[in-house]
C-alpha cells in the first residue's frame, strides 16, 4: 500500500518573521539541533537507564536537573510532558474529586481541564475587565478570604505568572505570600515566562512553579518543567509499591528522547538569554508604542506591557477588511507577500504576537509593513 504525503515538511521559521507567540520562546538554538539529530529516536536518552529518568548520568540528566532547580530556585524539579502535565500532577496529589482551588480569571484552558478531570471546584479570582484584564493581588485575597469563611476547605491556589491572550506579568510575590498566610499550597504556571525572565521560586512565596519548554525555553518538546518545595517532594514524588523505584505522578518516567535532550542541550542559552530579559520587554514596549501610532490600533493589557506577549484590538484592519475582495484574508495574505507570518487566517477585529528573540531592524521591517498595510485600501 502506498502511504499519502502528510506534509510534514516545514521552513515557516527559515525563510520568514514569524510572530506567532506560541513560538517565539520555542524556538532552537544550533546546539539543540544538533541534540534533536542525535537523540531523535525514541528512547535515545535511556541507553543507560537503570529504572529512573531523573538519575541518568549519561547523558547527564541527573546533573541538569541539578541545574535547573537552581535556575528557577527549587528545592526539587521534573521534567514532564508539558506545563498541563505539571499543573495535573499537582492537583492529582494533593486534591482529591470535590476539593475546591483558587485559580486567577487568566488562567490558561488547561488549569481548567486538570482540574475537571480531577473533579474539582474552581473559584476564579475575577480581572479587572476590559482594556487592562489585570489580575490584582487584593483581589486574590478577598476571593481566597471569602471562601474560606465560607467553609470552603481549599487544598490548592494557581497563579498564571504571564498569560497567553494579554501578556499581563501578574504580581506574584503579593499574592504567594497571600496564600503562605493563609495556609494554602499555591502553583505558579509560567508557560509564558520560565526561559524568558527570571523566576525565583522561594522568593515569589511559592511551592511550586511550572513551565513550558516547548513555549519559552527553546525545547523542541512536549517538554514541561516542575518544580517544588522539599517539603511536597513526599506527597508529589511517592514511588509505587509494587515498583519501588517508580514515582506514581510521573507515571513512571516522563520526557524520553528529543525533547529533554533539547531542553538540556539550551538550558546555558535560555539562562544566558534570561539574563538580557530586559533588553527584550524594552524592544517589546518599542513595538508596541510603534503600533499604536497606526490609527485604529490599540493594544489591550497592562501599558507598557511586561511581556512579550502582545494583544492589539485592530478595528483599523478590520474596516479595511470589510471592502476588501479577500476580506478577513487580506491582512494575513499581506504580511506573508512581505515574509511575516504568525497572524492568524481571517483575523483582523484583533490578534496577538510576539517580537522576541527578533532584532531591532527586523522589528523595525514589521512596524513599518502594518503601518503601510493599514495606509492601504
Amino acid at each position: 500500500m502506498q502511504c499519502q504525503n502528510y506534509g510534514i515538511t516545514r521552513n515557516l521559521e527559515r525563510e520568514n518573521l514569524n510572530l506567532n507567540p506560541l513560538q517565539r520562546g520555542g524556538v532552537l538554538p544550533a546546539v539543540s539541533r544538533q541534540a534533536l539529530y542525535d537523540y531523535g529516536d525514541g528512547y535515545s536518552v535511556c541507553d543507560y537507564c537503570a529504572g529512573r529518568l531523573d538519575e541518568i548520568s549519561k547523558p547527564n540528566i541527573m546533573g541538569f536537573l541539578d541545574d535547573l532547580a537552581k535556575f528557577i530556585n527549587v528545592d526539587l524539579v521534573r521534567t514532564v510532558h508539558g506545563a498541563r502535565e505539571g499543573k495535573f500532577a499537582i492537583m492529582h496529589a494533593l486534591c482529591k474529586p470535590g476539593d475546591y482551588i483558587v485559580v486567577d480569571g487568566n488562567a490558561h484552558y488547561t488549569t481548567h481541564l486538570a482540574a475537571e478531570r480531577i473533579g474539582l471546584n474552581i473559584i476564579e479570582v475575577p480581572n479587572s475587565d476590559y482594556p487592562e484584564y489585570r489580575i490584582r493581588s487584593e483581589k486574590y485575597r478577598e476571593v481566597l478570604e471569602n471562601a474560606i469563611d465560607d467553609k470552603k476547605d481549599i487544598k490548592l491556589a494557581l497563579l498564571t505568572h504571564v498569560d497567553g491572550n494579554y501578556g499581563n506579568l501578574t504580581p506574584e510575590t503579593e499574592i504567594g505570600k497571600i496564600c503562605q498566610d493563609a495556609g494554602v499550597p499555591i502553583v505558579l504556571n509560567c508557560a509564558y515566562s520560565m526561559g524568558r525572565l527570571p523566576i525565583d521560586a522561594k522568593s515569589f512565596n511559592m511551592d511550586f512553579v511550572v513551565g513550558s519548554g516547548h513555549k519559552s525555553m527553546a525545547a523542541s518538546g512536549p517538554i514541561g518543567v516542575l518544580g517544588m518545595k522539599e517539603e511536597w517532594g513526599e506527597q508529589l514524588l511517592i514511588r509505587s509499591s509494587r515498583h519501588t523505584n517508580k514515582e506514581i505522578e510521573m507515571l513512571g518516567c516522563t520526557s524520553r528522547g528529543a525533547p529533554v535532550a533539547t531542553l538540556m542541550a539550551s538550558l546555558p542559552y535560555v539562562m544566558e538569554r534570561v539574563e538580557k530579559w530586559e533588553e527584550h520587554l524594552q524592544l517589546a514596549q518599542k513595538f508596541a508604542a510603534e503600533m499604536e501610532k497606526i490609527a485604529g490600533v490599540k493594544q489591550l493589557g497592562i501599558k507598557p506591557t511586561l511581556h512579550d506577549l502582545v494583544r492589539f484590538e485592530t478595528p483599523a484592519f478590520h474596516k479595511i477588511a470589510q471592502n476588501h475582495p479577500r476580506r478577513g484574508f487580506f491582512l494575513y495574505e499581506e504580511l506573508k507577500k512581505r515574509k511575516i507570518v504568525g497572524i492568524k487566517r481571517g483575523q483582523t477585529e484583533w490578534f496577538k504576537c510576539s517580537i522576541y528573540g527578533m532584532t531591532p531592524e527586523q522589528v523595525d521591517y514589521i512596524v513599518q509593513a502594518f503601518h503601510e498595510i493599514a495606509q492601504s485600501k
